[in-house]
């Protein structure tokens, strides 16, 4: 770490554990709560409209020759052809990939850009009137979650793991619908679901079997397309713009 980074770091440490008087607490957390009201009301003003979508999630760093970025933007042409939107993370690797895959094919482009001090720019394949920038993680993680019919989870790191185990969360508790989450790349996700089934499952019970349920595991485009059509085969639901 820079020796500027690592001060401003300290900084941030120094300021958190600073006494501040009530008046203090009071303007900044004010402020803060009509920040993130406007970030809520925007989201769902622009996201109501958009129809039927899958969020795709997948790592900032994945470069554009790589073969996560040619499935992400083929899951995504895919996905508008059998008449899904995309919303994505707003930013380049495997956001971009998939927004690129939806405006090839002239579908509805969604995306939710975070601003962060690296790695995050919207990318250029945005329906720019579906483009939307927040400074807050959880309100941004809500509007992937409560627009989507579905999610699709490419290789990625910290930010992904958090989008798919919110997503798995809220399926679990029943606090949205059991929507389809499809992790592609079996090489990538092996490894992952490995331990949670000897650690989470049987070595602690963490989690019920069933809960391995909550997700496929698939390695290519079609099939990823097509465990969401079959989900919704089931209950004789289609898309409908």
């Amino acid at each position: 770490m820079a020796n500027t980074e690592k001060k401003n770091e300290e900084d941030r440490i120094r300021r958190a554990f600073a006494e501040k008087n009530w008046n203090e607490i009071k303007s900044s957390d004010s402020w803060a709560i009509f920040k993130i009201m406007s970030e809520f009301v925007e989201g769902f003003e622009k996201l109501a409209k958009i129809g039927p979508c899958v969020s795709v999630f997948g790592s900032a760093r994945t470069p554009r020759n790589h073969k996560y970025y040619t499935m992400a933007e083929e899951i995504s042409a895919k996905l508008v052809r059998h008449g899904y939107g995309v919303i994505t993370g707003g930013g380049p690797g495997i956001m971009e990939a998939a927004n690129k895959g939806a405006h090839s094919e002239n579908g509805k482009s969604v995306g939710l850009n975070i601003v962060l001090p690296f790695e995050q720019f919207d990318n250029i394949y945005i329906d720019r009137d579906k483009l939307m920038t927040f400074d807050y993680f959880f309100v941004r993680k809500v509007m992937f979650i409560k627009y989507a019919q579905g999610f699709v989870v490419l290789p990625g790191g910290f930010g992904t793991l958090d989008e798919l185990f919110e997503s798995l969360t809220l399926i679990q508790t029943n606090k949205i619908g059991r929507f389809p989450i499809v992790l592609v790349g079996k090489a990538y996700w092996s490894g992952l679901i490995d331990w949670i089934k000897a650690t989470l499952l049987e070595g602690h019970s963490y989690i019920n079997e069933e809960d391995l349920d909550l997700f496929s595991l698939v390695d290519d485009a079609t099939e990823a397309v097509k465990v969401i059509d079959d989900f919704y085969s089931q209950y004789l639901l289609c898309p409908n713009f």
